[in-house]
């Protein structure tokens, strides 16, 4: 059976369908011959010899009222079957009509009625022209004593079964050539569009033009759909590459070349920007933006070779992520406001560069577009980042962790994609939320019903102990104001 398998996996669809048409032709074939062989036979003895039942009713009626009446009253069967009555004490056969049962046939029946005793019994014997088939009758008591014996002749039977066999054979047979054609149709309705999906891919490899025309509602159908909007994707894709290639080489050549002019200007004793140390600074400043340009250039492609091979569970604690970023990024814009909602060792699965890349991709995002404050959440299973500048276009939001996405002021489009990365591959999820004033970058991962059970009656307890605390403050306050009184 496995070798029948990987045979047919060698074949294309059409010698698939062939081999498949010649399998169920012959399996019928064979079940028509060996099993359905068998049933036809029992079948036909069966109507053999309700015709004989039937063919003896009206005779064994008019012998019972008429015991008396000629024999030669009676005309020739023209159902096939041979009537004579048999009278045992006489030991005669007395045929009805001109035909006459052959000496085996009568000597068949002489032998089985003696011993007879029931109204009809039927019988079976060997035909002596045909070895290979049996000549049946039946056999009926008359009132009177005599017997009805009738005889099917051989021919009647072969014809019968002759023709049931030939009905069935023309009804599967045009049932599979029914099937053979739906089975064509449906397998060239299969290899048509399979056809054009291999033209579109192989001109898509080729980068040739390519249009893909099929328009149907299955599994087909949501493949050529599934094609169409990738080499949409891919061509949106490789256009924004070759933009984002061109950008960075501009944006690498300006400092670059600024570098190098001052460089040589304060070589020649000519300070381009006032002073020394004015011009240094200028070197230093273009010399930062290049580092950050490069380092999201090799970033995103270590990233993309990020595997998730720590240990299972929760061992980074990410508090200690987040005051390491804040204590490098918040200098950037002493201005902005951080306000900090963190639970104490909260745990997250994953190293600590990667993370330590993400906080500072997501709160180097929310310094370029806050106006007064960023809020970070923190909690067990989700990181939440917000600031309170614009809000995100809805077209946009949907495509903001796509390599080479840019924001309104964003730089290489990479930031976020990474940040994606990273999340993705320890498990995580990631969404950008518009809030009625500002945006919010949420990061959470499902938790385990037990895990979260515990979390929220560790807050509760939590919660508690805060309000006994405040309420033990308020009661301190009270009494104090109270002695203050007194005192006065």
């Amino acid at each position: 059976m496995k070798r029948l398998r990987l045979w047919l996996r060698e074949l294309n669809l059409s010698q698939q369908l062939t081999t498949i048409i010649f399998i169920a032709i012959s399996g019928l074939t064979i079940f028509i011959f060996a099993f359905l062989s068998p049933e036809i036979n029992a079948f036909t003895t069966s109507e053999m010899y309700r015709m004989l039942h039937i063919s003896q009713e009206s005779l064994v009626f008019y012998l019972n009222s008429e015991p008396e009446i000629s024999p030669q009253a009676f005309e020739n069967s023209t159902s096939g079957v041979i009537h004579e009555i048999y009278d045992p004490e006489k030991d005669v056969f007395i045929p009805l009509g001109s035909d006459s049962f052959s000496a085996q046939a009568e000597e068949s029946i002489r032998n089985n009625v003696r011993p007879f005793n029931r109204d009809v019994r039927d019988y079976q014997m060997a035909n002596p022209d045909d070895k290979n088939s049996q000549i049946l009758y039946s056999v009926v008591r008359l009132n009177d004593g005599r017997y009805l014996a009738s005889v099917m002749l051989a021919a009647s039977e072969s014809q019968f079964r002759g023709l049931l066999v030939n009905n069935i054979v023309n009804v599967n047979l045009l049932v599979a050539i029914m099937l053979f054609i739906l089975l064509t149709l449906w397998v060239t309705s299969i290899i048509y569009p399979l056809n054009q999906i291999k033209t579109y891919i192989t001109k898509i490899k080729n980068d040739e033009p390519a249009v893909l025309a099929i328009n149907r509602h299955d599994e087909i159908g949501e493949v050529a759909d599934a094609l169409r909007d990738m080499e949409f994707e891919l061509s949106k894709q490789n256009r924004e590459k070759q933009e984002m290639i061109q950008n960075i080489s501009h944006d690498l050549k300006t400092p670059i070349a600024t570098i190098r002019s001052y460089g040589e200007s304060i070589k020649d004793g000519i300070y381009p920007y006032g002073t020394l140390e004015q011009s240094v600074d200028v070197i230093i400043e273009h010399a930062d933006r290049l580092e950050k340009k490069v380092r999201s250039l090799i970033a995103l492609n270590k990233m993309g070779y990020l595997l998730d091979d720590c240990p299972e569970g929760d061992t980074l604690n990410m508090n200690e992520v987040i005051d390491k970023v804040l204590l490098s990024l918040k200098v950037i814009r002493p201005e902005i406001t951080f306000e900090r909602n963190l639970d104490k060792n909260v745990l997250f699965h994953g190293d600590e560069d990667p993370w330590r890349i993400v906080v500072e991709n997501l709160i180097d995002n929310a310094l370029r577009y806050a106006e007064t404050s960023i809020h970070i959440d923190l909690h067990p299973g989700e990181l939440a980042i917000s600031n309170d500048g614009k809000q995100i276009s809805e077209d946009r939001l949907g495509k903001l962790f796509k390599p080479y996405e840019k924001g309104t002021d964003g730089q290489f489009g990479l930031g976020l994609s990474i940040v994606y990365k990273v999340v993705s591959t320890y498990g995580y999820h990631i969404v950008a939320e518009n809030l009625p004033h500002g945006v919010c970058f949420r990061i959470w991962k499902e938790l385990p019903k037990q895990e979260l059970k515990a979390i929220q009656k560790e807050k509760k307890k939590e919660e508690v102990k805060a309000r006994a605390e405040q309420n033990v403050k308020q009661n301190s306050r009270r009494k104090k104001k109270k002695r203050q009184q007194t005192g006065a």
